[in-house]
C-alpha cells in the first residue's frame, strides 16, 4: 500500500535527507584524507566505499540538534501525530439578527451544506442568534448547574425537620386528647356508630357505569361486621382492579362466599337500623346498594365543612377532599398508597378514625343548628 505524506511531512523529510547527505559527505572526506597519510598507504576503491557506506549508516542513526530540540521533525512522531485522532469540538456560527426567519433558514441550511463539504458533522454545529452568545452562555451553565444539582443527593433541611417534628407532637396531642374524650364515652354511645365503604365495578359498553361489588362495615372499634364480594348480575367490562382489588373471580357465580346483591342489601339494611352511618362519600356506598338513611343520622366525612377544601381565588364553593389527605392530614396515616389496590374494611376504619377526632365539635355544631332551626320555626310561628 502507497503511504500519503502531506506536503509539509515532503517537506521535512526532504531538509532531512539534505542534512544526512551533508553530514556523511564530510565524514567520508575526512576518512579519505587520514587514510593518505596513514601507515597503510592509499586505501583501495572497495575501501573507501565500504567506509562511505558505514559512515551513512552511523549518520542514518545519529540526530541533529534539530532533531533533538524538536521532535516532531522524526518521521515515526509525524506519522503518529498525523494518525491521532483530533477532539471534536462544537462549531458556533453566529447568525446576523436583522434575517427574516425565511433568510435565516436559508442561512443555517447554507452552513449545514458547507460543513457537509468540509466532512464536517452536522450535530457539532451550534446555532447562536447575533446579540444573544452572552444569554447562550449563561443558558448553557444554568443547564449544567441543573444537572449537576440534580445527580447531587439532596437532604432534608434542619428547619423543615424541626417544623415537621413540632407538626407531629402537635398531632399526638390533639389526638390523645380526643382519644381520652372518646374513651370516657358510654358503651352505648360507641355501639350507636358503624361505618360502612364499598367497592364497584364497571359495566354497560364503555365501562363507566357503576355496579356494587364489595360491601364492608366496622363499628366503632374497627370490628369487621360484614365484608363480602357481590355477584354482578351484568356483564363486568371494568373490574377497576388497580383501584377497587376486585379480581374476576372474586364476583364470579360459581364463588360461594359471594353474595347476591340483594342479599347483601338487605344483611346490610339490618345492620344500619336505629345507628348512627359514618363514611366517606356516602351518597355512591348508599345508591350503590340502592339503600337511604336519615340525614341527621350521617355523618358523612367528604360534606364536613372544615375538611372541605374552598376553590377559586376568592373562596368560593365548597368541595370535598380526598379520603387519603384527609387521614395522612389529620391522622397522621397513609392509605390508598399509590401503586396498591383499595381496601373498602381500611376505608371504612380510616372514615371512623376520622370522624372520632372531630365528633365533639361536630356533635355539639349539629345540635346548635337543631336548635336555631327549633327557634327560628317557634318565632315564625308567633308572627
Amino acid at each position: 500500500k502507497s503511504a500519503f505524506f502531506s506536503k509539509k511531512s515532503k517537506a521535512k523529510m526532504r531538509e532531512r535527507r539534505r542534512k544526512l547527505t551533508k553530514a556523511g559527505g564530510e565524514s567520508g572526506g575526512h576518512d579519505a584524507d587520514a587514510a593518505i597519510n596513514g601507515v597503510h598507504g592509499t586505501p583501495s576503491t572497495a575501501d573507501s566505499g565500504n567506509h562511505h557506506k558505514q559512515n551513512e549508516e552511523i549518520s542514518s542513526r545519529k540526530r541533529t540538534a534539530d532533531q533533538i530540540s524538536n521532535p516532531d521533525n522524526d518521521g515515526e512522531n509525524t506519522k503518529s501525530d498525523n494518525n491521532q485522532p483530533t477532539k471534536s469540538t462544537t462549531n458556533i456560527i453566529i447568525v446576523p439578527a436583522d434575517l427574516s426567519a425565511k433568510d435565516a433558514k436559508k442561512f443555517r441550511k447554507d452552513a449545514r451544506r458547507t460543513a457537509r463539504a468540509q466532512d464536517q458533522s452536522e450535530d457539532k454545529i451550534k446555532f447562536v442568534i447575533e446579540g444573544q452568545e452572552q444569554l447562550q452562555e449563561d443558558d448553557d451553565n444554568n443547564q449544567k448547574k441543573k444537572k449537576a444539582k440534580k445527580n447531587s443527593p439532596s437532604f432534608p433541611r434542619i428547619n423543615d425537620l424541626l417544623t415537621q417534628h413540632a407538626a407531629n407532637q402537635k398531632l399526638a396531642a390533639k389526638l390523645a386528647k380526643q382519644t381520652s374524650m372518646n374513651d370516657a364515652l358510654p358503651p352505648s354511645e360507641k355501639h350507636r356508630h358503624i361505618a360502612i365503604d364499598c367497592e364497584m365495578v364497571g359495566v354497560g359498553t364503555d365501562g363507566k357505569k357503576s355496579a356494587l361489588a364489595r360491601a364492608s362495615a366496622v363499628d366503632w372499634d374497627g370490628t369487621i361486621l360484614l365484608d363480602a364480594f357481590v355477584r354482578v348480575p351484568e356483564r363486568v367490562t371494568d373490574f377497576r382492579t388497580f383501584v377497587s382489588g376486585v379480581r374476576p373471580k372474586d364476583i364470579r357465580v360459581t364463588n360461594d362466599a359471594a353474595l347476591d346483591h340483594e342479599e347483601c342489601r338487605s344483611k346490610m339494611e339490618k345492620l344500619l337500623q336505629d345507628k348512627v352511618l359514618v363514611g366517606h362519600a356516602l351518597k355512591n356506598d348508599l345508591s350503590a346498594l340502592m339503600l337511604t338513611h336519615p340525614r341527621e343520622h350521617t355523618r358523612d366525612t367528604a360534606k364536613y365543612k372544615p375538611f372541605m377544601r374552598a376553590t377559586g381565588r376568592s373562596g368560593g364553593k365548597l368541595r370535598p377532599r380526598k379520603l387519603r389527605d384527609l387521614v395522612y392530614e389529620e391522622l397522621g396515616k397513609r392509605i390508598q398508597v399509590e401503586g396498591e389496590a383499595h381496601s373498602s374494611v381500611d376505608d371504612a376504619r380510616a372514615s371512623m378514625d376520622l370522624f372520632k377526632c372531630v365528633r365533639g365539635r361536630w356533635e355539639k355544631e349539629l345540635a346548635v343548628g337543631k336548635k336555631k332551626k327549633v327557634g327560628g320555626g317557634g318565632s315564625r310561628g308567633e308572627k
